[in-house]
């Protein structure tokens, strides 16, 4: 099937430099037997996808399910080519939790949303564009659960106050991101939540999504 294993291996190594499993394992920061258990089970964990796709610049929606353009760049040029004034961004499942952190791995991009080409292209690369969906309160009042947020994965140098996407480990979280000597400080807008303070072999942990550039909110 086209989002089995060998489809979205064979998919990876046409457009990298990645030719074996072993390589796979070392970008990806897993074990070997992560990836034999991932070709097993043919099927992609969702934040691999992810990670790959930030990383060699590829659209998620092609490495996962081999549709469209290997690289949203071409996807980009086809649409000004046509004379479009909309940029469409893709939404993944991945949802940033605004609390103690979560990460939805079934399935990733849901679909995709159209931007004014003008407005996106005045805030950065819209190929590096993804769009999250934010759960829980730690973020209020400045993210509600439900809000729909655009990151921008190019983004990772930290700016102190900024509002990023961060990965901890298996949890993908929303927060206010301050960097210290030797701290990275993940802080919560609702006083109810403590700092997050990571420092030492915890940063090894750590990866930087993207940074906050706008958000959407649906009123119930």
């Amino acid at each position: 099937m086209s989002n089995g294993f060998e489809a979205f291996f064979t998919r990876l190594c046409s457009e990298t430099e990645i030719n074996n499993q072993s390589q796979l394992a070392r970008e990806l920061d897993v074990g070997r037997a992560a990836v034999s258990l991932a070709k097993r089970k043919d099927s992609v964990p969702a934040r691999w996808i992810l990670d790959l796709s930030a990383r060699f610049g590829l659209n998620p929606l092609w490495l996962e399910l081999g549709k469209g353009f290997p690289r949203p760049e071409a996807v980009i040029a086809a649409a000004e080519e046509q004379g479009a004034a909309y940029h469409e961004v893709p939404k993944v499942r991945a949802r940033l939790c605004a609390g103690g952190g979560s990460f939805e791995t079934a399935g990733l991009v849901e679909g995709y949303y159209s931007f004014r080409a003008d407005w996106l292209n005045s805030r950065g690369n819209p190929s590096n564009m993804v769009l999250m969906e934010v759960i829980g309160n730690s973020m209020e009042p400045e993210m509600k659960e439900g809000d729909l947020v655009l990151i921008d994965e190019s983004r990772t140098d930290v700016l102190s106050g900024g509002i990023y996407a961060v990965g901890v480990e298996e949890t993908v979280m929303v927060k206010r991101v301050e960097r210290l000597p030797g701290t990275l400080v993940l802080r919560s807008d609702n006083t109810d939540y403590s700092p997050i303070h990571l420092s030492g072999d915890e940063l090894n942990t750590v990866r930087v999504i993207g940074k906050v550039l706008w958000a959407s909110r649906e009123y119930r």
